[in-house]
């Protein structure tokens, strides 16, 4: 049976676990935001490949603002690319010998359906009549495709799907960048989702014949015109927030230090009382 305790001992000890209370209780929720922060560092790092999809349901759909005559051109080609692409991909599932060429074809076509859906009913909110059938180059295209088999068909598919998206990205840029009207904002922002997704999936044939491809223009020259303040305040902005994330750790790491060092002061590094020694 252990000997009782002195009343020295017992002040001892009651201190003892007043003092680990008081370290749970501060240096529990410290140290649960550090991990926090460390974690969504780590969250940040990590972020490619999975790159985010932009939030379309941001974007107003009233239709206010004004119509332009490239707005109402950039719905009717909308509605053009399904209509010829939403028949090569059913041909490229029959026509096609090779599993990744018809899992490309089933795809695209499917999406189209859907980029169509959205295309007629911005159409019908803009009251912009839209074509019913391909126009004559597309149907040039759907006739050389029905006429091959095999990899012939193959190669003419993947290389006028691909011409045709290269040319309908830029264009979707230039829309969504500068058009006034909410409705056709946001049907370009969806276009643009559905045609980089069209893009990755042709090129992923490995069969796209870049050299047949159009070269981009020669750049704009230079201009020595000085940043707008709209522009010198977002730098600004980015390095205050990337200084205050590296401030916030370098303050919570002293903390912590600091939160160690006086811990250990009053636990490990305070005077025991001297043992007894009994003599016999």
């Amino acid at each position: 049976m252990a000997p009782p305790r002195t009343d020295s001992q017992q002040r001892v000890s009651i201190a003892e676990e007043a003092l680990m209370f008081g370290w749970r209780r501060v240096w529990g929720p410290a140290i649960a935001v550090i991990a926090l922060v460390l974690l969504d560092s780590g969250r940040a790092l990590a972020a490619e490949p999975g790159v985010p999809v932009p939030p379309g349901e941001l974007l107003q759909d009233t239709n206010e603002g004004d119509v332009s005559e490239a707005d109402i051109d950039f719905v009717i080609k909308v509605r053009l690319a399904g209509l010829w692409e939403i028949p090569a991909g059913e041909m490229a599932q029959k026509q096609s010998k090779n599993t990744g060429i018809q899992k490309i074809g089933k795809t695209i076509a499917g999406q189209h359906v859907v980029l169509d859906q959205l295309d007629r009913a911005a159409a019908k909110k803009l009251g912009i009549k839209i074509p019913s059938q391909p126009n004559k180059d597309q149907q040039g295209w759907l006739a050389e495709m029905r006429d091959a088999q095999g990899e012939e068909f193959d190669q003419i598919y993947i290389d006028r799907l691909r011409a045709a998206h290269g040319k309908i990205f830029p264009a979707i840029a230039t829309i969504r960048t500068s058009t006034r009207n909410d409705t056709v904002r946001k049907l370009a922002q969806q276009a643009n989702q559905f045609v980089m997704t069209h893009l990755t999936l042709l090129e992923s044939s490995g069969i796209v014949d870049y050299a047949a491809l159009p070269t981009a223009p020669p750049p704009a020259a230079a201009t020595s015109a000085p940043p707008t303040a709209a522009a010198l305040n977002a730098v600004a902005e980015t390095r205050s927030l990337g200084g205050n994330r590296n401030l916030i750790l370098g303050v919570l790491g002293a903390v912590v230090a600091a939160g160690a060092f006086l811990t250990w002061r009053m636990i490990g590094g305070r005077r025991r009382p001297p043992r007894r020694r009994y003599h016999y």
